[in-house]
C-alpha cells in the first residue's frame, strides 16, 4: 500500500472518494510485488552498486564469523564433516591412461611407473613444501576452507636440489593484501591485479615477518601461472571469494544462542534454594538472648544443603523452600525447523547435517543420499579440473625435465602422455540387495552401464573385469584339479586284495 502524498492528502480533504479511487489505482499500477515500495516492503531497500563492490565490504566479517562459527558450533562442525566425509573420503586416485600403442608403454608398463612414481610423489615430505600434510590431507583442508572461507589459493614452488623439485604451497585468503596499491597503468582489486579483461594477472600476498606475522606494509608478487585460486564466481564481475556458509551463518548463531538460553533455564530449574525466616532478631538483648547471659543463636552463612543432614534452627525460625516454577522448553522442533533450513541453503538434506535417521525409511533416505551425492560430486568435478589436474600436469612436466620417466616424443606430442582419469571416493549403499538387484536388471535391460555403476563405487570398470576374469580363472583351475584327482584311480591292488576281490565276485 503507496503512502499518501501532499497532494493526495489535499485531495482528500476536499473529496475523500476521489482520493481513495486515485489511490487505488496508484496501488494497481505496480507490474510486481517485489517492486512495490509500500509498508510492508520498507525496510528492503538494498543498494543497487557492483556486486563486486557490495562484496568487498562485508567479505572479511563474514569470512571471520565463518572461521568463529566453525571453531565453536557443533552444526558448523556438522557441515564441515558431511563435505570431508563425502567429498574427499578417503582420497581421489590417479589412474594413468597412455595408451598402450604408445612407445614404451607395452602391457601397460609406463602407466604403472607413472602412478607409482605419483603414489611417492604423493607423500607430505615429496610434495608439501612444509612437508607436514600428503595429498590427500591438503585436499581435505581445501575442502574446508572453500566452504568456510569462500576459497583457498595454491602456489607452485620449485626447489632445488631435491628428488621431487616441484611442491605445493597452500595458502589463506587472509594473506592476499588488500591494501597494496596500484602502479601506473595497473589494476588491483583486492589483492588480485588484473588486466583489462578482468582476468587475473598476478597476487599480491603479505610478506611474512618472524615466521608467522603478516606485513600488509610489504607485499610479495606472484604471477598468475603460478597460483591456483579455487573459489565459486557467481557473478561476472566477481573477483574475490565469499564464504559458502553465508547464508547459514545467522541461522547457526541462532542455533546456538537459543540452545545455550535453554541450557540455561534447565539449570535454573535444576535448582532448589533455602530461605531462613527469622522470628527471633539476632544479637541484642532481649528475645536473642538466652539464659545466663550466652548468645547461643545459631549462625546460617555458609551453611548449604546435603543428602542426609541433619540440621537444627533458631527457636522461631523457619525453612521456606524456593523452587524455580517453569516447564521445560521443547527444542526439538525448533532446532530441526533451523538445521533443515542451514541444510538447504547449503544443498544438503537434513540427515546429512544432524546424522538424525529417525524419521527417514529407506525410500527417503536413497532419495535424499541421491541430492546429496550430486552436489558432492560437483565439488569433485571442480577439485579435480581446477586442482589436482594441473597439479599432475606439472608433476608429469617436471618428473620428465627431472629424468625419472622416459617419454619418448613427450614434447612433440604431449597429449599422448597426459591421458588420465580420476576415481574419487566410492559411496556404499542403503540397502546391498536391492541396489544389486536395480543394477543388475539397468544392466539387462541396457538402461545402464557397468562403468557408470562400477564409478558411482570408486572403482574402474576395467580393473573389475579384469580382477573378476582372473578369479574366475582361478575357481575354474582349482576346480578342474580337484576333479582330476578323484578321478584318478586308487594306487594298485595287494594280491591278498585281488583275492578277496575274485571271491566276493565269485
Amino acid at each position: 500500500m503507496k503512502k499518501l502524498n501532499w497532494l493526495d492528502k489535499s485531495i482528500a480533504a476536499v473529496s475523500p472518494r476521489w482520493a481513495y479511487k486515485r489511490l487505488a489505482w496508484r496501488n494497481g499500477m505496480g507490474v510486481f510485488d517485489a517492486g512495490n515500495r509500500g509498508r510492508l516492503n520498507q525496510g528492503w531497500n538494498p543498494s543497487s552498486a557492483p556486486n563486486e563492490q557490495r562484496k568487498q565490504a562485508e567479505r572479511t566479517l563474514i569470512r571471520a564469523r565463518a572461521q568463529d562459527l566453525e571453531h565453536n558450533s557443533d552444526i558448523a562442525a556438522g557441515i564441515l564433516q558431511a563435505f570431508d566425509r563425502n567429498v574427499a573420503g578417503t582420497g581421489i586416485m590417479l589412474q594413468a591412461k597412455i595408451s598402450h600403442d604408445t612407445p614404451g608403454n607395452q602391457a601397460g608398463e609406463m602407466n604403472q611407473r607413472i602412478e607409482t612414481l605419483w603414489k611417492e610423489y604423493c607423500k607430505a615430505e615429496n610434495i608439501d613444501i612444509t612437508t607436514t600434510q600428503s595429498l590427500e590431507e591438503i585436499t581435505e583442508m581445501i575442502i574446508r576452507r572453500y566452504i568456510v572461507d569462500g576459497g583457498i589459493l595454491i602456489v607452485k614452488v620449485y626447489v632445488p636440489n631435491s628428488e621431487f623439485p616441484f611442491k605445493l604451497q597452500v595458502r589463506s585468503v587472509d594473506e592476499l593484501n588488500t591494501l597494496v596499491q596500484p602502479g601506473e597503468g595497473t589494476r588491483i582489486v583486492e589483492g588480485v591485479e588484473l588486466d583489462e579483461y578482468n582476468r587475473p594477472v598476478a597476487y599480491h600476498f603479505k610478506k611474512t615477518t618472524d615466521g608467522y606475522l603478516l606485513n600488509p606494509a610489504e607485499t610479495v608478487r606472484i604471477p598468475a601461472k603460478d597460483v591456483i585460486y579455487l573459489f565459486k564466481k557467481t557473478s561476472p564481475q566477481q573477483v574475490r571469494e565469499v564464504s559458502q556458509l553465508v547464508t547459514a551463518l545467522p541461522r547457526i548463531k541462532d542455533a546456538n544462542q537459543f540452545i545455550e538460553a535453554v541450557s540455561i533455564k534447565e539449570r535454573v530449574l535444576a535448582c532448589m534454594a533455602v530461605f531462613i525466616k527469622k522470628d527471633t532478631p539476632q544479637g541484642g538483648v532481649g528475645r536473642g538472648v538466652r539464659g545466663g547471659g550466652e548468645n547461643t543463636q545459631i549462625d546460617y552463612s555458609g551453611v548449604s544443603l546435603a543428602p542426609g543432614m541433619i540440621g537444627e534452627l533458631n527457636p522461631g525460625d523457619e525453612v521456606q523452600t524456593v523452587i524455580p516454577a517453569g516447564q521445560a522448553s521443547n527444542t526439538k522442533e525448533f532446532i530441526t525447523t533451523l538445521v533443515r533450513m542451514i541444510a538447504a541453503g547449503l544443498g544438503l538434506s537434513y540427515e546429512a547435517v544432524s546424522r538424525d535417521l529417525s524419521q527417514v525409511n529407506y525410500s527417503s533416505a536413497r532419495q535424499g543420499l541421491i541430492e546429496d551425492r550430486k552436489l558432492y560430486k560437483k565439488l569433485q568435478k571442480m577439485i579435480i579440473e581446477r586442482v589436482l589436474r594441473p597439479v599432475y600436469l606439472e608433476f608429469l612436466e617436471s618428473m620428465y625435465l627431472k629424468g625419472k620417466l622416459e617419454l619418448p616424443g613427450y614434447s612433440q606430442d604431449r597429449s599422448s602422455y597426459t591421458a588420465h582419469v580420476w576415481v574419487p571416493p566410492g559411496s556404499t549403499w542403503i540397502d546391498p540387495k536391492k541396489e544389486a538387484d536395480a543394477n543388475k536388471t539397468a544392466l539387462d535391460s541396457n538402461q545402464d552401464t557397468l562403468a557408470r555403476i562400477c564409478a558411482e563405487r570408486g572403482e574402474d570398470w576395467r580393473d573389475v573385469v579384469v580382477q573378476r576374469a582372473a578369479e574366475i580363472n582361478l575357481i575354474n583351475e582349482l576346480i578342474g584339479e580337484r576333479s582330476e584327482k578323484e578321478e584318478q584311480p586308487n594306487e594298485k591292488e595287494s594280491p591278498d586284495d585281488e583275492e578277496e576281490s575274485s571271491d566276493d565276485a565269485a
